[in-house]
């Protein structure tokens, strides 16, 4: 099967896609502000190619619906042509057998010199591309109302302590201290950026992408769930089941302090016409570490000239120059490619780039676990579904990474 996947994808790209109309079905989560924004500039391209384009969103930030739409559409063996899919899940569905090649226009647009290996890595089935990556998204930032901080005195903080101090200040004024929502995908993001910040990168790289026994039940997992805990408390009643782009709303009109979210959290403030280092501020979440979530599209086989030739365009036009460059830039991440210039982009993002080209060299780039980069579903889930549970419980810190370690051993 796929031998002739491969095949009718080279077909395609020499020949039928000359003659035949691509067409594309892309499923995919972006349904937000700034993300309905950032893949209406994909759509744009794709018809400008003379290509029809089926849009499918299925809404939830962290795409748990959307996979599970995915997993229908599948199983009934109508799968869509392309699918916002990424990390070890994309290796998932290959292994599966229902993931087409498109070796063919990496190699052509030299991809392998263009992407960093690590994410080029992610992008690839058995050596050979079958993902084309969109982006860079740095998880582990923290953004602030600006006025609201400057009200009350404070800055960014750089520490856990100097956080848990002006959250305290904010909310002896009133002020709700953290924006957050009450979904586990959420949860999970504050915890792997307490325990990146609290722990290093060789804390993280042991306890969320080796599965480190003695790191998951060590005294620093546990100093981990001791701020999580804390970060609760600096949370409104009404967070439970918020969506993300709800909590980032609340930082804009100042109902809350900070909220710590991925970069994609920029493309809301940039959405809605303000500017970073004025009206709002980002800086790393406190500890520093830099945790990268790349957003990606993975190809499904496919029958017809048409959806093959579909396949290749959009392969082509998501790696393109000029779509990593605009695509970006509304979405609040950075390129993937290398050879893209920052200098257009606002302090934020050329920060996450300076970041990310520091902890490439000094080895503490890390796949996020809460966003599908480092582990496969059932270990992540074990995972999640423990912060999830001590999130919204009594749960004592001791207790939680027992718990932890429990989960971690009967998902493998």
């Amino acid at each position: 099967m796929l031998k002739k996947t491969i095949l009718a994808a080279t077909v395609a790209l020499t020949a039928g896609a000359v003659w035949a109309e691509p067409q594309a079905e892309v499923l995919h989560w972006w349904t937000s502000g700034g993300e309905a924004k950032s893949v209406a500039v994909l759509m744009e391209e794709f018809a400008g190619r003379g290509g029809t384009w089926t849009d499918m969103p299925v809404a939830g930030g962290g795409g748990d619906a959307a996979m599970t739409a995915l997993r229908a559409r599948v199983l009934s063996g109508n799968a869509p042509t392309a699918v916002q899919l990424k990390g070890p899940a994309i290796q998932e569905w290959y292994e599966e057998g229902v993931l087409a090649n498109i070796n063919a226009v990496g190699v052509e647009q030299n991809w392998d010199e263009l992407l960093p290996t690590a994410i080029a890595d992610h992008m690839k089935c058995d050596g050979e591309y079958c993902a084309a990556p969109v982006n860079v998204h740095r998880v582990n930032w923290m953004w602030g109302n600006a006025q609201v901080l400057a009200d009350a005195g404070l800055e960014m903080p750089t520490t856990w302590a100097e956080f848990n101090a002006a959250a305290e200040k904010l909310q002896g004024m009133g002020i709700t201290p953290l924006a957050h929502g009450g979904q586990a995908w959420q949860d999970a993001t504050m915890f792997e950026s307490i325990a990146v910040g609290l722990g290093g990168a060789e804390f993280f790289q042991a306890a969320f992408v080796d599965l480190d026994e003695a790191t998951l039940t060590s005294d620093t997992m546990v100093a981990v769930f001791d701020q999580l805990r804390t970060l609760r408390g600096f949370v409104d009643d009404d967070f439970s089941g918020r969506d993300w782009n709800l909590a980032t709303a609340m930082v804009m009109n100042g109902e809350a302090a900070f909220q710590i979210m991925g970069d994609w959290a920029k493309g809301e403030f940039m959405a809605a016409g303000l500017e970073p280092g004025k009206d709002f501020l980002c800086a790393p979440t406190p500890g520093g570490g830099y945790l990268y979530n790349v957003d990606s599209f993975a190809m499904f086989s496919v029958e017809g000239d048409d959806k093959i030739a579909g396949q290749n365009l959009l392969a082509e036009l998501i790696m393109g120059e000029n779509f990593q460059e605009v695509f970006n830039l509304n979405k609040g991440s950075i390129p993937a490619r290398l050879d893209v210039a920052l200098d257009s982009f606002d302090y934020c993002a050329r920060r996450s780039g300076y970041d990310m080209d520091v902890a490439s060299g000094n080895g503490s780039l890390m796949p996020s676990y809460a966003h599908g980069m480092a582990l496969r579903g059932a270990q992540a889930g074990a995972i999640t579904d423990t912060v999830t549970a001590f999130f919204n419980s009594d749960m004592s810190s001791a207790d939680a990474v027992a718990a932890l370690a429990t989960a971690v051993k009967n998902s493998m």
